[in-house]
């Protein structure tokens, strides 16, 4: 049981910094994504070769699935969250461009119909993260009894903000630490209990070049009368 005060002090943090990032312009957002985008790809390559569970973007999260849309031309398999019911770990199912989905927990669209796996990597989204590699989230606990659950290892990499910062988030006993932190600014691991900064801001001379080969309702968001799935 998380002390009241934590909990009360935890609740203020997450909504401040909600109304915070809901701040941030779209101009902005986009050159966030943009640098994300390549630090994931300059730190990671071997995700074109596995199982990446991802988030679909919420209140100005970053938005990964336009790399993953590269990533999956390349190979990667990619799976989105399912609530299967309340307070119980999530399921992750595959997710290929164009299959059918429905709106779940908070509006967010999750696949219909497509097979449970286990992400080898998990991209998550924080609301805040600290010193020592732990993420706020938005309080239902649920990647935590996820990750908490495995049948097998996997790496953590939270996604987010440098003005999502904190020096602590007064981590708990539920509260499972991630493996990096990736933001606008670059890389962090965890060494010990604390975050180490790996990368240098650096020229962007390389933009990823997908957007224009995103067609509308790629990502799903209006399903064909009859959807079937299709590759990337």
């Amino acid at each position: 049981m998380i002390p009241s005060g934590i909990s009360a002090w935890r609740s203020q943090l997450r909504k401040t910094l909600l109304e915070r990032r809901l701040e941030i312009p779209a101009n902005s957002l986009q050159e966030f994504r943009h640098r994300i985008d390549i630090y994931l790809q300059r730190a990671f390559p071997d995700l074109v070769h596995g199982v990446i569970g991802f988030c679909w973007p919420y209140r100005n999260e970053y938005d990964v699935r336009h790399l993953l849309a590269q990533l999956r031309r390349q190979g990667a398999v990619t799976a989105l969250p399912v609530v299967v019911a309340p307070k119980a770990p999530r399921q992750f199912s595959e997710w290929p461009p164009g299959v059918t989905m429905q709106k779940g927990v908070l509006g967010i669209p999750f696949p219909v119909g497509t097979a449970a796996i286990q992400p080898d990597t998990f991209l998550i989204p924080v609301v805040a993260f600290d010193a020592g590699g732990y993420r706020l989230g938005y309080g239902g606990g649920y990647f935590d009894r996820t990750l908490a659950l495995l049948d097998k290892p996997a790496r953590k990499i939270a996604l987010g903000y440098e003005m999502l910062f904190v020096e602590t988030i007064h981590p708990q006993p539920h509260d499972i630490p991630m493996d990096y932190v990736i933001t606008e600014r670059g890389v962090y691991r965890r060494d010990g209990d604390a975050l180490r900064f790996l990368d240098e801001p650096r020229g962007f001379s390389s933009p990823p070049c997908y957007a224009a080969e995103i067609a509308p309702g790629y990502f799903g968001e209006t399903p064909p009368e009859n959807p079937e799935k299709t590759g990337s």
